[in-house]
């Protein structure tokens, strides 16, 4: 066969059905060999860096390597962002990128693909010669397996229409939990845990496969549990939950943890909106759980630290713990949870004419969106309220691109999610500017892919993020301001249904429209730029 179709086979070899992506002249036939001869979905995007975002959403919720192409030079630029915020992520996919002719140096297209890959903290891997395509590519796919980041994996056009022998190439990932800890510190952090009077339990996405042991050790322990933001969720039912742990915490929460003697944290880096840049580390004992060395003290130093799987460690916790036959802290019977995971109720009646109140309008839609909704939020400023009272089912059904700090990636990982997981609704909230940015060119894709999708735009026609610091500093925030045209107009436009909502009774028409959708949904909230809830972070 050709190289092309070798390389399309290679993916259903791994059982990849679903690749997202832009066709140019470097990976059309590659595409086209993967759609027409090997049954698998080809999902086109608008713009190449949508391609990356999608596979990435994909492959996490699906608990795979996600899978994308684009062609060369312009294309790979275009993923720049998308991939620096998988890389930082962690996220394992391969993005199939084209590349000009070796023997074509002038091409207009023609970069230093490696060079540029480099500075994402992603992957490169070169298809070396027509005869090892097959085995690139599976090389590539582990390697995203292994390493947790994006791989990119660099296919010069010219080698395309050569003719090659396929052969089937899967190497298995290497990915059993870590080992159990032991030695002295095991011992120090036993000792510490141990002693502690008002322990908490911390678990951070890392943590999403040991939820039953974690459960049980803060059942031991008597310890409230919370979260990190991309750990939204993971304790949803647990009688103790305190939900999400540091800036994000509510005022009374925030409280009750700056009163705990010893924090026990699984799968998280501890990073400075975690720890509130350590101010709530302070005067504690911190035992830190990873099976990542490379994130244990990355942003926090540890009093004692185990390079060691979630799961392992927390069951070896509770038989040393029950082998000296220590006692439960009691510090949960000292707390009210309800109390403490309260936030303030919006009031329907703060807002100016033409405006809805955010908190009112998000209290209300907590309770009309689907229950078994996957959650997804874009960057920016309206997105700290949402975290904080937009719930999700479980820690696996919430995606937020918070990675590389940009805003603009929500709408395109909420498509990928929905490939993830076909018979759920996902709901992504989005700020203007990053619907802008990033969202209007790929609601479209949600219409012609037929995606059950409710988008919630919050706009307040600035950049809102800008517009308070010039407010802050009494100076006129104009130029942070935008006449941006009417998102719901433009969602019906594009083919899916749009509400405007600009009083309380617009809400209730558009929670009646989440009822009867059937086609993407974009409910456009009007919101007075002068008067919305401030960042949390």
């Amino acid at each position: 066969m050709y190289v092309y179709q070798s390389i399309a086979q290679a993916l259903a070899d791994h059982d990849h059905k679903t690749m997202f992506g832009l066709m140019g002249d470097a990976n059309l036939f590659i595409v086209d060999h993967f759609v027409r001869s090997v049954g698998g979905t080809f999902v086109p995007v608008a713009y190449e860096g949508s391609a990356v975002l999608m596979a990435l959403a994909h492959g996490r919720v699906a608990g795979r390597v996600g899978i994308a192409t684009v062609t060369h030079g312009p294309a790979l630029t275009n993923c720049v962002t998308a991939l620096t915020e998988g890389a930082r992520g962690h996220v394992p996919m391969v993005l199939l990128a084209g590349d000009t002719a070796v023997s074509n140096p002038q091409n207009l297209q023609n970069i230093d693909q490696r060079e540029t890959v480099k500075i994402t903290g992603a992957g490169f891997e070169q298809l070396r010669s027509p005869e090892t395509a097959s085995y690139d590519v599976a090389h590539a796919i582990y390697r995203a397996q292994v390493e947790r980041r994006p791989i990119v994996l660099n296919m010069p056009v010219d080698f395309m229409w050569q003719e090659v022998e396929h052969a089937r190439h899967v190497f298995p990932g290497f990915t059993t939990p870590s080992y159990v800890p032991e030695g002295d510190d095991l011992d120090e952090a036993i000792g510490m845990i141990a002693s502690a009077k008002r322990p908490v339990i911390l678990a951070g996405i890392g943590a999403k496969d040991a939820v039953p042991q974690i459960k049980a050790l803060a059942d031991r322990l008597e310890a409230p549990l919370a979260t990190t933001l991309k750990a939204k969720g993971m304790f949803n039912g647990h009688p103790y939950n305190i939900d999400i742990f540091g800036t994000l915490s509510t005022p009374a929460a925030y409280e009750a943890i700056g009163k705990a003697d010893c924090i026990v944290a699984f799968g998280t880096s501890l990073h400075h909106f975690t720890t509130d840049k350590g101010a709530l580390m302070k005067g504690k004992r911190v035992v830190q759980i990873n099976n990542t060395v490379t994130e244990v003290a990355k942003n926090y130093h540890p009093d004692a630290a185990l390079v060691a799987d979630a799961g392992l460690t927390a069951d070896n916790i509770i038989w040393w713990l029950d082998e000296a036959e220590i006692p439960g802290s009691g510090f949960t019977a000292e707390l009210d949870i309800a109390a403490l995971t309260a936030h303030p109720k919006g009031d329907p009646d703060k807002a100016a004419p033409g405006f809805v109140n955010f908190e009112y309008a998000l209290d209300r839609l907590e309770e009309a969106l689907p229950k078994d909704r996957f959650l997804t939020t874009d960057g920016g400023r309206f997105m700290t309220e949402v975290w904080c009272r937009i719930s999700c089912p479980n820690a696996e059904s919430f995606i937020a691109t918070t990675n590389f700090g940009s805003i603009g990636l929500g709408l395109q990982v909420a498509i990928g999610a929905g490939y993830a997981v076909p018979n759920r609704p996902v709901v992504l909230f989005t700020g203007d500017g990053g619907f802008m940015m990033g969202g209007i060119n790929e609601f479209n894709t949600a219409v012609r892919m037929k995606q059950d999708l409710i988008v919630i735009v919050a706009n307040d026609s600035a950049y809102g993020a800008e517009h308070i610091q010039f407010l802050d500093r009494k100076m006129d925030p104009g130029l942070s301001t935008f006449d941006w045209p009417s998102f719901a107009q433009v969602g019906t436009a594009l083919g899916g249904q749009g509400i405007l909502v600009e009083t309380n009774d617009d809400l209730d028409r558009a929670i009646a429209a989440i009822e009867s959708r059937d086609k993407p949904l974009l409910i456009e909230l009007r919101l007075d730029p002068n008067d919305v809830p401030r960042m949390r972070i």
